[in-house]
Order: C-alpha cells, then sequence, then structure tokens
C-alpha cells in the first residue's frame, strides 16, 4: 500500500480507492459478490463482474434489503444501524488496514447479528479502526436477510446469507493480501444470528481451509430450523404474498414486499412432536439444517479451527427489560420461558430455582430464555468442538453489568461488542437508555477485551487455559477478570 493520502488497492476485480484515518486506512463498499437482483436474490452468490478505472471505496454503500428495528425502551441504533440503505449493489465488505501496510498481518472478518433479518456493516459498533492501529486487518461484510437470505424455498439453494458469508471468505482469500493481511490467518468472528453464522460456516464442508480460527459471540451450535419447521415459514410467507411457494414464483415479487411480509412472519408456532423451536419464538429466520452445527462439529467438521466462544450473563434480559415484562415477570412466565425451551419443563424450573434461590421471576425467567436461545447452543458447540484434540477451544463469561433502564438491562445481549470493537466510548451508547447505560464503564475493560480479540487472532490463544470437556475452564470478563471452571454446570447439565 502506497502513502498517498488516498490509499489506492489493485483487487482481482478491479482498483479500490479508499480512505485515510490518520494511521489507518478505510476501504468502504467493496463488493465481493455480484448484485443480488430478481431471480437471482434465490440463486448461490456469483463473482462480481470487474470494473475499469479506479472505483471510490470512501462512502457507505447499500446494504439488504430489511425493516427497522426496534427493541422497546433501549436504544439499539448503534446495533442494528440506519435501517435499509437502498441499492442492489450490496453484497460488499468494509476493509480497515494498517496505512503503512506491511504483509502477513492476522484478518479477522465480522459477520453483524440481527435476527436474521436486520443489520448491516453500517452500524456505528463495527467500525474497524481500532483493529487496524493494533495491526489486523479487519473486514466486516453484508449478507442477504430475511426472505432472500434465509427462507427455505424450493428451487433455490438453503441458508444463501451464509453462502454469501463463504464467498466473502473466498474474497478474503483471493485479496486481502493485497491490504496487507495473511490469508492463511483468517479469523471468522460474529454475534448473536452472526455467531450462529459462524457455528454454521464451521459446519460447512465448502467453508473448509479459508479460515484458521473462529469467535462465537453469542451464538448457538443448535440454532438451526430444521427443514419441516422451515417449510411453514415458506407457506406463510407465500400466502402472506399471495405466490406459490416456489422461487420461479418470489423471483418476481419487489424487495419491499418481500420485506413488509418477512415482517409479518413473527409469531409462527415452530414447535413440532420431535423439536422445539431453537429461537423460542423470536425470529422465524434461523440456518435450515436437518443436522445442528454442535452435531456436525462432534461428527469432525471444523475441528481443525481454533474456537473462542462464550456468552454473555444476563443475555435474555434484552426480550424483556426494554420492553416492561422483566419486573413484571410471574411464576407463570417462568414455567411458560420453560415449556417453550425444554422437555422436561418443570425439571428445568426447579434447576433454576435451585442454582439461584434469591432470584426474582424476572431473572428466572431471563435465565432460561438466555440459556435456550444461546448458553445450551453455546454448551452443545463448545463440547463438541473440544472432544476433537486438533485444535483448541477456549470458553468466556461477559459479566459486566449495564446500568441502563434504570439499572436493570445488565450484562445483556449485545453488551459486550463495544468493548471487543474498543468503541465503548462512543457517546451514542451512553445514557439512561443507551446500551451501556449512564456509568463509564471500567476504565480497562474496552482495552483488555479488544487486547484479547485481536491476541486469539494472532497466535489462537487468548490468554487462559484451554476449555475441555472436564474442567470446562472459562474466563469471565468483568471489571475483574477470573478463570472459573464448569461456572454454571448443574444449569449446563440441566440442557444436555
Amino acid at each position: 500500500m502506497n502513502h498517498h493520502p488516498d490509499p489506492v488497492v489493485t483487487t482481482a476485480q478491479g482498483v479500490v480507492r479508499g480512505l485515510s484515518q490518520g494511521d489507518t486506512a478505510a476501504f468502504l463498499n467493496i463488493p465481493y459478490a455480484a448484485p443480488p437482483r430478481g431471480a437471482g436474490r434465490f440463486a448461490p452468490p456469483r463473482p462480481h463482474e470487474p470494473w475499469d478505472g479506479v472505483r471510490d471505496a470512501t462512502m457507505p454503500g447499500p446494504n439488504a434489503p430489511q425493516s427497522e428495528r426496534r427493541l422497546g425502551s433501549v436504544d439499539m441504533s448503534p446495533y442494528f444501524g440506519p435501517g435499509w440503505s437502498r441499492g442492489e449493489d450490496h453484497l460488499t465488505v468494509n476493509v480497515w488496514a494498517p496505512a503503512a501496510g506491511g504483509g502477513d498481518l492476522p484478518v479477522m472478518v465480522f459477520v453483524h447479528g440481527g435476527g436474521f433479518v436486520a443489520g448491516s456493516t453500517r452500524s456505528a459498533l463495527y467500525d474497524g479502526s481500532a483493529f487496524a492501529r493494533d495491526g489486523v486487518v479487519l473486514v466486516t461484510l453484508n449478507y442477504r436477510l430475511g426472505i432472500a437470505g434465509f427462507l427455505d424455498l424450493p428451487g433455490a439453494p438453503a441458508n444463501r446469507g451464509l453462502l454469501d458469508v463463504v464467498a466473502a471468505l473466498r474474497w478474503v482469500q483471493e485479496n486481502i493480501a493485497a491490504f496487507g493481511g495473511d490469508p492463511r490467518n483468517v479469523t471468522l468472528f460474529g454475534q448473536s444470528a452472526g455467531a450462529t453464522i459462524v457455528g454454521g460456516v464451521l459446519a460447512t464442508p465448502e467453508a473448509t481451509g479459508l479460515f484458521r480460527r473462529a469467535i462465537v459471540q453469542s451464538g448457538s451450535g443448535l440454532g438451526a430450523f430444521t427443514s419441516e419447521q422451515a417449510a411453514r415459514v415458506t407457506r406463510a410467507a407465500a400466502q402472506a404474498l399471495g405466490v406459490e411457494p416456489h422461487a420461479d414464483a418470489f423471483a418476481d415479487v419487489s424487495d419491499d414486499r418481500l420485506v413488509e411480509a418477512a415482517s409479518r412472519l413473527a409469531g409462527i408456532d415452530l414447535r413440532s412432536e420431535t423439536h422445539r423451536d431453537p429461537l423460542i419464538g423470536l425470529s422465524p429466520f434461523s440456518l435450515v439444517l436437518d443436522t445442528q452445527p454442535a452435531e456436525s462439529v462432534a461428527a469432525g467438521l471444523g475441528t481443525d479451527v481454533d474456537l473462542l466462544i462464550g456468552t454473555n450473563t444476563e443475555e435474555g434480559n434484552l426480550y424483556l427489560v426494554p420492553v416492561g415484562e422483566y419486573s413484571t415477570s410471574t411464576a407463570g412466565d417462568v414455567e411458560d420461558a420453560a415449556a417453550r425451551s425444554h422437555p422436561d419443563p418443570a425439571r428445568l424450573v426447579a434447576t433454576y430455582r435451585k442454582t439461584r434461590p434469591e432470584a426474582s421471576f424476572g431473572e428466572l425467567r431471563s435465565a432460561i430464555m438466555g440459556d435456550a436461545l444461546f448458553g445450551a447452543g453455546s454448551w452443545a458447540l463448545a463440547g463438541a468442538h473440544a472432544a476433537h484434540a486438533r485444535s483448541a477451544t477456549y470458553a468466556y463469561e461477559f459479566a459486566w453489568r449495564s446500568h441502563a433502564l434504570d439499572g436493570e438491562l445488565g450484562a445483556t445481549h449485545a453488551v459486550e461488542l463495544p468493548f471487543v470493537f474498543d468503541r465503548a466510548h462512543l457517546p451514542l451508547l451512553h445514557g439512561p437508555a443507551a446500551l451501556l447505560g449512564p456509568d463509564e464503564p471500567p476504565a480497562r475493560l474496552a482495552a483488555r477485551m479488544h487486547e484479547t480479540w485481536v491476541r486469539f487472532a494472532r497466535t489462537g490463544d487468548p490468554g487462559w487455559d484451554p476449555y475441555d470437556t472436564e474442567r470446562r475452564a472459562t474466563m469471565r470478563i468483568d471489571a475483574e477478570w477470573a478463570q472459573v471452571d464448569d461456572p454454571r454446570g448443574e444449569e449446563r447439565q440441566a440442557w444436555s
């Protein structure tokens, strides 16, 4: 990379000109796949046409069609971003790299969350400057969402949003050296739906060799729908749109109508005789796989990749506190959460009451929801991965509590992200209804957490003992960091 005021890089598809930001070079809106238009929205990602001349990579670009997302009274705009920025050419990456160039730097590729229906590279949290500052080439990517990305349609490949992520990893293999990155040292990481996708990519044979390490932040190795569950969503979507449940029929429907129909699919009951709904009714979209990623990893897929995996202590709070349902929770709500999540709800509730004798109904309900969504599927994936000796497994639990929403939000879903990206200082994250609440977080927390993620990407070792199926060593991350063995053993066992 040259030291021109505006950095210029030649990729396999053409030349891009980025932005110089002090010691960092940023390249925004570089296509990694062809624009998904018309019937192409329901096809596998295809290579992008080369371009002539220099493509401007200084402005954020369009993102996947999506509707506005709100979560009650908490301001999640830094997380979801500004909503749908229109444009067909949205299968793009942003790249941040040290301006000084140099080669063979570790590469980190981030997959955003948003319930498989929202989110983008435009979210304020996902600025990669701190990674570039610390000698990492950071890539963020958009992928197809909602009906275009994840509706299981006859005549279309399944999990198209996941196929987009694999295509972006191929783009990284082909191009990242030109930005100073080492294609042999790629860490794929994601949060929430993005973390579940990372687990899915871990279990995708076509992705073998495209990355060396993975980080799963509040995802699930048990989060996929079966084909039968997905078919219920497909029938409902076809009905809402008044078309046949086939890719050919969907090809003629506008993006606006797909987005509108997707928002009407909430609340479909996906429970069957043999399977619970892994998303407990919160989203009608997920990966669609008849074998869960944790089971595929147990069978040997993805075992050559180092894995760092964890959850937050109070994941479920995000789904209760901002909508006023936490403090009003009843014993019936706790039982209902267990019934949605587990084949033996009475035993599950009894376990949580025993391990948390002082807990309110809100706390018990949140804990059960959080484990149904993320805990059980993370323990299953960690255990499956750790059972193979070919690579290392590490576990964490993020325990720092946000005092947002009158002190109730706590160590909830997504609250670790500002620390990972070293963005905890952003003013829009602070205030009584903002994600990090009214208090200043501990001074060193963001620096240390960010450094730990960088260290794992560089070396494969985050700095504590590996997780194995006996000890289950886990780093509890708070103002102080403490390694604990099998921190929630009794509750974990209740899910296995």
